[in-house]
């Protein structure tokens, strides 16, 4: 057990487009204090899009953290904070795929830095693709490419996927729906 450890105080930092920077100051329990980071965040959805054979369909898209692009599953954040992970997932899989499904499936809920972050991501499977129509926000450019597990599992564990909302959802997957058969 870490002991009673209580903030004393939140300042914020910054704010942008998709977190809040705070400055928190914490007091523990022999009296010492620190300072500690802290970055909100309002929530994502994002969804394993399974197509009728079984393949995945994944998004590329550059990601500015790691200047490069990454190979992904769809997600984005909540449009508000307290919007149902479900509806995200649905709208962020026909915005960037291009398909719509009214089979969506919790897999689930990850938390991807807990060390100074509290975004929360809520992962579901869609199944019963139809066709829609691509609709991505300004700015954003992603291309769709279908694939299959075992394709996917292979960029896991050769390292050319690192996204970790992706893996774990993928991983997931494969123990929930595929081994389970």
């Amino acid at each position: 057990m870490s002991g009673e450890i209580r903030r004393i105080k939140r300042e914020l930092a910054y704010t942008g487009t998709v977190v809040e920077v705070y400055k928190d100051y914490m007091e523990f329990e022999d009296g010492k204090t620190a300072e500690w980071d802290y970055i909100h965040h309002n929530g994502a959805a994002a969804v394993v899009p399974v197509l009728d054979d079984g393949r995945i369909l994944m998004v590329t898209q550059y990601r500015n953290a790691l200047e490069r692009d990454t190979l992904e599953i769809p997600a984005g954040k909540l449009d508000e904070p307290g919007e149902p992970g479900i509806e995200c997932s649905k709208r962020e899989l026909e915005e960037e795929t291009g398909y719509r499904s009214d089979n969506l499936e919790w897999l689930l809920t990850l938390r991807t830095t807990v060390a100074f972050c509290n975004e929360r991501i809520e992962i579901y499977v869609a199944k019963n693709l139809k066709p829609s129509k691509q609709n991505l926000d300004e700015g954003e450019y992603v291309t769709v490419k279908a694939y299959t597990l075992e394709e996917l599992k292979k960029k896991i564990y050769t390292g050319e996927m690192e996204d970790s909302k992706t893996i774990a959802a993928i991983l997931a997957y494969e123990d929930k729906y595929v081994k389970q058969k």
